[in-house]
């Protein structure tokens, strides 16, 4: 079975990051990005998605998170689109309930080769700690604008933004876990689409 990784370095004057990524792991790895909440988050991604997922980045946090977060979200799905070079075999498709207390979110995602987020999550504040709820949306704007993937986030309900974002993580690990498994209905080479390719 070919390996299914990707290996990243990004470098601007905002932001320095590495990132590897392992879509056939256990969840191990480590996560460090100087903005703790956000290394919650990815931690979560990777335990519920099963992907191996080490992020080291080192950001302009004295001004804010914003670029750090969406410089990871970018690296991330680089990262992904290098460890699937194409979609044969695959699911493709995939999608997860995940709730926790109070909160329930929905994630629905396509491998489609056509990168867009459709993101809908009220937060009851603008901040969890030291985090912006908003760069939520960035993180993820900036995974499938380069993992070249359709996702659909929806927060059902909620009362605590931190479970209500939690939830969304969580949730697409487990979409993303199903779309890049192995479809045990087509033959290896076979893409999951009409058009004969994605």
């Amino acid at each position: 079975m070919t390996k299914r990784t990707g290996q990243i370095e990004r470098s601007t004057l905002e932001t320095q990051i590495t990132v590897s990524l392992n879509l056939d792991g256990s969840g191990a790895g480590e996560r460090s990005t100087g903005v703790g909440f956000f290394d919650h988050m990815l931690d979560q991604l990777a335990r519920h998605g099963l992907f191996d997922l080490n992020v080291a980045a080192s950001g302009d946090l004295h001004i804010d998170a914003h670029h750090t977060v969406e410089d990871v979200g970018i690296s991330i799905g680089q990262a992904f689109a290098q460890a699937l070079p194409d979609k044969r075999g695959l699911v493709r498709y995939g999608h997860a309930f995940c709730p926790l207390d109070e909160a329930l979110s929905r994630v629905v995602v396509d491998l489609s080769g056509r990168p867009g987020l459709y993101f809908r999550a009220d937060f009851p504040v603008e901040r969890v700690g030291e985090f912006d709820t908003e760069l939520v949306a960035e993180f993820w704007q900036g995974f499938v604008n380069h993992a070249g993937v359709t996702l659909h986030m929806d927060a059902l309900a909620g009362d605590n933004a931190h479970h209500m974002a939690e939830t969304l993580f969580k949730a697409a690990g487990r979409a993303l876990r199903m779309a890049c498994a192995r479809d045990t209905g087509l033959s290896e080479d076979a893409l999951p689409s009409t058009k004969g390719a994605l």
